[in-house]
């Protein structure tokens, strides 16, 4: 169908389709490192998991920001909005994100884990390897909704992790098995849960 993702793997016997993508795409270290999220992302009506790396270095010189994979000006977009609503300063340092497996995420629904992967960088803090996030950000540093919000949770359950932070509108109206849901209305409150939140925090 248009604008879906199909992922096949090349065996001795030719093409096979790859029924759940995030297991390739997914292809972890063994520890949590810092600058490191996974997302739900979601490509035409298939949601499917990827982990989005960032590094934030200081500089002496005019700061530098690379992105692969994303949008290059929504990533200036999400560091200012982080510096006015959120007072955390990246701006200053360079910025380095990378969506793994060279996929291009064109959704806004990516905002909130670029912003964490910089954040657990910026502060060399680990986030749980068992998290996924995902969310828009508004420019009031509103945590806004995405379409198709049960179906990206319910992705994470099946694959494993215990933690999924998600917008409060998104929220479901049931508790789901097995994972917990943080629901969160604005950016402050989203780096208060996760980077606040010994439960949550790998030291």
């Amino acid at each position: 169908a248009v604008n879906e993702l199909s992922v096949f793997d090349m065996t001795d016997q030719g093409l096979r389709e790859v029924i759940n993508p995030s297991t390739i795409l997914l292809d972890r270290y063994g520890e949590a490192v810092a600058g490191s999220v996974v997302m739900v992302s979601r490509n035409g009506v298939r949601p499917f998991l990827v982990e989005v790396q960032a590094l934030v270095s200081e500089t002496k010189t005019i700061p530098r920001q690379l992105i692969l994979g994303l949008e290059y000006n929504r990533l200036s977009l999400l560091l200012t909005i982080m510096k006015e609503q959120a007072n955390v300063d990246i701006l200053e340092h360079n910025v380095y994100v990378n969506i793994v497996g060279g996929l291009k995420i064109t959704e806004t629904a990516s905002d909130l884990a670029v912003l964490l992967a910089c954040v657990s960088s910026l502060k060399n803090q680990p986030l749980p390897h068992d998290m996924a996030v995902f969310g828009e950000v508004g420019l009031s540093g509103e945590i806004r909704s995405v379409p198709n919000a049960q179906e990206r949770i319910k992705e994470a359950q099946k694959n494993g992790f215990k933690t999924v932070v998600v917008p409060k509108v998104n929220q479901p109206k049931q508790p789901i098995d097995s994972i917990k849901v943080i629901a969160v209305e604005y950016l402050y409150q989203v780096l208060q849960a996760v980077f606040e939140n010994d439960a949550l925090v790998v030291n």
